[in-house]
């Protein structure tokens, strides 16, 4: 029989809980962890005295309380001390961000990215300059407990090898690698797929706070998806579940990146949306799809077709979604928020049509709250993972 849990397990296990519960939802009474954790008072006192002993929070006085008696104090998280480092790379920018602990963007470096050949080298050292910039203004007592990446293709979530991403022409590339030695920080560099870290930012943070089963769909130039079933982002054997892209909706269509014909992505995609619109070759990226949205909201008859034509083959994909995952909440990120709101009746109307009444009856569609910054939010989220799964044991392992 294997044993239960040791004194120090449970009690490492309550400090990253509650941790968590501070880093999401921010300054926090202990009254308020009491009620939350289900653990007794002195219990509570004894955690957020660890962790503020550790550098991780701080305990204050509430501002007002409105009510008679001894306050309870609130804990807060040590925003500018204990940070992460959060990179989001896209088909068509590259950010850099100093994310602190409870999800504060400290700092961040943009750049556009131009669509040609993929290279590793020019790629991590843009970003480690990008960081080398921010850390000069970090005081001496900060310290850096992760680093995470947000990458637009199929990740192995061992070792951070991006496997295949057709629409950055990337095939088992060691980003995770190159960018710690690049940063040479001595900490390790956890990669992952955007819509995966979007769908998780949203569940954390943004439209979906509280789901335990929601879909976030994320277009750039190809589409991908992240599916939180029961709690869990579903990531598949080798950490490339939610290809959801790549799902074929229409037999023998239009031809794809990946090599088959039909997907979700070829039918819904940048590009599908603006050769049916007539302006592909004019512009690309989302400011070409907002400008065929527009153009359909002001009457433009070849925009709207277009319009309606890529919202039906979303919906019909959205509904097969449904159908087999009975989502709470589905979330379009990325371009799929301008093209789900310009054919929004489209896309209820195929799923009134193709999915379940049982499944569809409380079905929520909606655009995500942290906008562009979901898949960067996401990369932070991956980043603080460690942190606040064991508090002290990561603080030990960065020599803090």
């Amino acid at each position: 029989m294997r044993a239960g849990p040791s004194q120090e397990e449970i009690r490492r296990q309550n400090l990253g809980a509650l941790l968590r519960h501070v880093h999401l939802s921010g300054p926090t009474s202990r009254a308020e962890l009491t009620s939350r954790m289900g653990l007794n008072r002195s219990t509570i006192m004894a955690l957020t005295a660890d962790l503020t002993a550790a550098g991780l929070v701080r305990e204050e006085l509430p501002r007002e309380t409105g009510r008679a008696g001894r306050p309870s104090l609130v804990v807060r998280p040590e925003s500018s001390r204990v940070y992460v480092l959060a990179f989001d790379i896209g088909v068509d920018r590259l950010v850099a961000a100093r994310v602190g602990l409870g999800g504060v963007i400290l700092d961040r470096a943009e750049s556009p990215r131009d669509r040609g050949p993929f290279s590793l080298g020019e790629v991590s050292g843009l970003l480690a300059g990008f960081t080398g910039q921010m850390l000069k203004k970090v005081g001496a007592d900060a310290v850096c407990v992760g680093v995470g990446v947000s990458f637009s293709g199929g990740v192995r979530r061992l070792d951070g090898v991006v496997r295949f991403s057709p629409n950055m022409g990337v095939a088992d590339v060691p980003l995770g690698a190159e960018l710690e030695a690049r940063l040479g920080l001595g900490i390790p560099v956890a990669v992952g797929n955007d819509a995966n870290l979007g769908a998780l930012a949203e569940q954390a943070r943004g439209v979906g706070a509280g789901s335990r089963d929601l879909i976030y769909l994320h277009g750039d130039v190809g589409i991908g998806g992240g599916i939180i079933a029961s709690g869990q982002l579903l990531g598949g054997h080798g950490g490339y579940g939610g290809e959801v892209g790549h799902m074929v909706v229409n037999a023998g269509g239009r031809p794809c990146g990946c090599g088959s014909r039909g997907c979700l992505e070829a039918e819904v995609g940048e590009r599908a949306l603006l050769e049916a619109a007539g302006r592909f070759g004019h512009q690309v990226g989302r400011d070409a799809v907002r400008s065929v949205v527009d153009a359909a909201d002001r009457g433009d008859v070849v925009a709207r077709e277009a319009l309606l034509r890529v919202g039906d083959w979303l919906g019909l994909g959205v509904a097969n979604l449904v159908n087999i995952f009975n989502p709470e909440i589905v979330v379009f990120g990325g371009m799929l928020r301008e093209i789900y709101l310009g054919a929004a009746a489209q896309v209820r109307s195929r799923i009134n049509t193709d999915v379940l009444y049982a499944s569809r009856e409380h079905l929520r569609l909606r655009t995500p709250v942290l906008g562009d910054d979901t898949t960067l939010v996401g990369a932070a989220e991956l980043a603080f993972a460690q942190v606040l799964a064991d508090p002290l044991d990561a603080l030990a392992r960065v020599g803090a």
